[in-house]
Parts: C-alpha cells; structure tokens; sequence
C-alpha cells in the first residue's frame, strides 16, 4: 500500500506541475458532451496518469474522467484506480484557484488510498485509510487529523455553485454554525482532513471521481463521509454518480 500511495503522489504532482505550465502559457476551454468544460490541461494530465499507474501497476485497471467521458469505459474490478485529472475544471478556466488532481485506490467498493495536489496552492494532501494522512505544503510536510466540532459551533465549508441552493440552507438550520465558505473542487474534504472545518454537505451531482481521492484522505484523517442513510459512500456504481452526501471531521 505504501508503494501504491508513493506512486499516486508522485504521479499527482507531476501532474500538477504540468497544470502549472499549462496555466501559464494560456488555454482555451472546450465543453464536453454533458456541456462541462475540458481544457488540454485535463487531456495533458490524465495522459500522464493514466500511462504512469498503468506502467507500474498493470494488474491494477485505471478508470478515468476523460476516458470515459470519450467511450473509454472500464468495469470495475475488486481493486482499480479512479482518476479526476483536473477536479474543479472551472474555477481553473475562470482563473480561481480552487482545483485539483484526484489519484485513488479502490477496493472492493471502498476508497483505501488517495492523492490530491492542488496545483495552484503548492499543496499535496495523501492518505492510507486506518493508516494515516499527511499534507505537504512547499518542503514542509506534516501528519493531519480530523478535528472534533468545537463548542461555537460547525465550520462549513460548502459548495461555490450551489451557495444559493434553498436546500443547504435547510439542512445547515438544523445545526449551529460558526463559519461557513462556498469554495470548489476537492478542497472542501481537505480543510475537513486537516483540521480547518468539520462539515462539508453536497446537495448536488458530483461524479465517483471527483470524491475518490479525496474521500481516502479525510478518511485516513479520521473523518467520514456518509449518505442521506447514514452509510458509507461507496464506488463502482451505474453511471458513475453519487448521491448527495454529508462528509464530516471527528463524530
């Protein structure tokens, strides 16, 4: 496990640096057949991936954002990697910092490990679940941990684009709120995997890649992320959709 995770952060941050040049030299943004956005910046960096985890682990299949959305579909198996190369596609084309690449392993349903680098923020967040996470920001790395709800209340952080949706604003009465962001990308279960917030809901479509990787890290971190039954929110399903879904620090 641990080679596998060293693989995925080494892959994750390659991938990010070339987000980086990407950024830099300019890119048009293309939508994709469900009207979402793509850039050469998602093509670039899912071809690195997808070549490198399939280079080093072949007995591992690889499931990707962009392979599937062009007709590349790959069954599940008990174990596989499920790749979002550039999570938050547009705040990167609307110039935000809030994206990210998504690396993680699957098994038997269950996210076990994860890399998300956030390109923009020289950040890596890693994990093994039950084993760990970590956080390396610049040359500095550090061990995270989930936090418990402080007494003044929750520390949301909730989704950009659905920040006026009447059903969030239901949900979060039903709780007392000290803080609350509407930010994009992966990083909301990275603030609640590192101690920052504790709360994260999402009352809209996300996609199993896009909640993968960074799933195993706020797990690793002693979090949760749980459906509207209060179980795990699990992978391998039909079209690839989640549910809506509640992620959480300590419990």
């Amino acid at each position: 496990m641990h080679e596998l995770l060293a693989l995925a952060v080494r892959l994750a941050d390659e991938a990010a640096a070339l987000i980086r040049e990407v950024r830099t030299a300019g890119f048009a943004v293309s939508a994709k057949q469900d009207e979402s956005p793509v850039t050469v910046a998602d093509t670039r960096a899912e071809a690195l991936i997808t070549a490198g985890l399939r280079a080093a682990a072949p007995d591992i299949p690889v499931i990707a954002e962009e392979e599937v959305a062009a007709g590349r579909i790959t069954a599940p198996t008990a174990r596989y990697w499920l790749v979002d190369p550039l999570d938050g596609t547009r705040e990167f084309a609307a110039g935000r910092d809030e994206f990210a690449v998504n690396i993680a392993l699957i098994a038997h349903g269950a996210p076990v490990l994860g890399a998300v680098a956030s390109p923009a923020l020289d950040e890596l967040h890693f994990g093994i679940v039950g084993q760990g996470a970590w956080r390396r920001r610049g040359a500095v790395e550090e061990r995270i941990a989930a936090r418990a709800p402080p007494p003044d209340g929750l520390t949301v952080m909730a989704s950009r684009h659905y920040a006026d949706a009447p059903e969030l604003a239901a949900l979060l009465g039903q709780y007392k709120i000290a803080a609350l962001t509407n930010i994009g990308s992966a990083l909301k279960f990275l603030r609640l995997a590192e101690g920052a917030a504790d709360f994260y809901p999402r009352l809209g479509r996300t996609m199993e890649w896009d909640t993968a990787a960074p799933q195993a890290v706020l797990e690793a971190a002693g979090g949760c992320v749980l459906t509207a039954d209060g179980t795990p929110l699990r992978y391998g399903k039909p079209g690839w959709e989640n549910p809506d879904f509640s992620a959480w620090g300590l419990r």
